[in-house]
């Protein structure tokens, strides 16, 4: 009897166990098809509605959908003395995310924030000499090194999109997210284009700006990107035109190499495909994935449609370490400006940054031209 009521107890104790842990998987469960049920929901992004929602976030969204503006301005980073409110930060970094994805240029170059316009980056052009002597032998002077001060050009981007009162009330309808998506988006257009051809006049300076040279590296002015001619005006080398391209990565120096990236369109890129080195095997490894580049000789391929196409004297592509070689300077803080009137029904959200951008190493960076010289 003894026995039975043991295993009574026993087989007892193994029920409450099993419905406690029942209990705590149907409690995950119901969390994870919560979360896919938001997931589906219009205007939600995951990265956003992760984590504890902000109080900035929460007044930044309710001035979004009505205009109260009354907890931003109670808050020592909300209004703006020239008007609009700063993005919040958890916001902003989204936007930054976005754009870091969107804008190809951004992947590869230097990036930095800046808390104020007036921004200089000095570059040590060498120049420092030295020289053997003996235990007691006098120790001229040397040469002293040269400073180049660059101050990148900057200028104000901005988007303005615009959304309808009755999605701006959805309750399931996520505001903020919806923002960094459309701004984002927006931003990366603009400096895309403006980081290769942009004039340096209220926006940043392109690295294809200025007169490149075909002189070799000392030799050149600093500031100027150095080119290599196709020796066909409009078109590739008539034999061999995989030689060019290794020509161009062993002009670039050693320490750029090892970050090199080659930049061009999709339409030049589709024309090396067909290329092959002497062993006959073709020097383009294709996209493995997404998170995988195509590969030429090894070094990985970056695809801007703002590059120009193939055409006479065109210069369609470009090699080596934009890291070293071009600076993004972000002036730190993203403004919104609802605007309600402009176009009713819907209302604008009127977002603005600073940014700018130049070349800084004219060595890191060397470009092929389409051209007889």
């Amino acid at each position: 009897m003894d026995y039975l009521k043991e295993i009574s107890k026993s087989l007892e104790e193994s029920n409450l166990a099993f419905e406690a842990f029942k209990t705590r998987i149907d409690t995950r469960l119901d969390g994870i098809e919560s979360k896919e049920a938001k997931a589906t929901r219009p205007g939600f992004g995951a990265a956003l509605n992760e984590g504890v929602d902000l109080p900035e976030r929460k007044a930044f969204r309710a001035f979004m959908k009505t205009g109260d503006d009354a907890q931003l301005k109670s808050m020592s980073a909300g209004s703006l003395p020239d008007g609009g409110y700063a993005v919040p930060k958890v916001i902003e970094t989204q936007i930054e995310d976005l754009v870091v994805n969107l804008s190809p240029i951004r992947q590869i170059a230097s990036v930095q924030q800046i808390s104020t316009s007036d921004f200089h980056k000095l570059v040590n052009l060498r120049g420092t000499s030295s020289g053997w002597v003996a235990e007691t032998a006098a120790r001229p002077a040397t040469g002293t090194p040269q400073l180049s001060d660059i101050k990148p050009p900057m200028g104000e981007i901005y988007a303005f999109p615009m959304a309808s009162q009755q999605m701006l009330d959805d309750v399931y309808f996520n505001a903020d997210a919806w923002l960094s998506e459309q701004v984002a988006t927006e931003f990366a257009r603009a400096e895309g284009a403006a980081f290769v051809n942009g004039t340096g006049t209220n926006q940043p300076s392109g690295f294809l700006t200025g007169t490149p040279l075909a002189t070799a590296d000392g030799v050149r002015a600093f500031g100027t990107l150095q080119y290599l001619p196709t020796g066909v005006a409009g078109g590739w080398p008539a034999s061999n035109p995989a030689d060019l391209l290794l020509a161009v990565v062993f002009t670039v120096k050693a320490a750029f190499r090892q970050n090199a990236s080659w930049v061009m369109s999709k339409s030049t890129l589709s024309a090396i495909t067909q290329f092959k080195d002497s062993s006959g095997r073709y020097i383009l490894t294709p996209m493995l994935s997404p998170k995988v580049p195509a590969m030429i000789f090894g070094y990985p391929v970056i695809e801007a449609e703002d590059m120009p196409g193939i055409a006479a004297n065109s210069l369609s592509i470009a090699f080596g370490d934009f890291g070293r070689g071009y600076l993004i300077v972000d002036r730190i803080g993203t403004r919104v400006i609802r605007d309600p009137f402009t176009a009713r029904p819907y209302v604008g959200f009127y977002a603005t940054k600073r940014t700018g951008g130049a070349v800084i190493n004219s060595e890191a960076i060397k470009l092929v031209k389409f051209a007889v010289s």
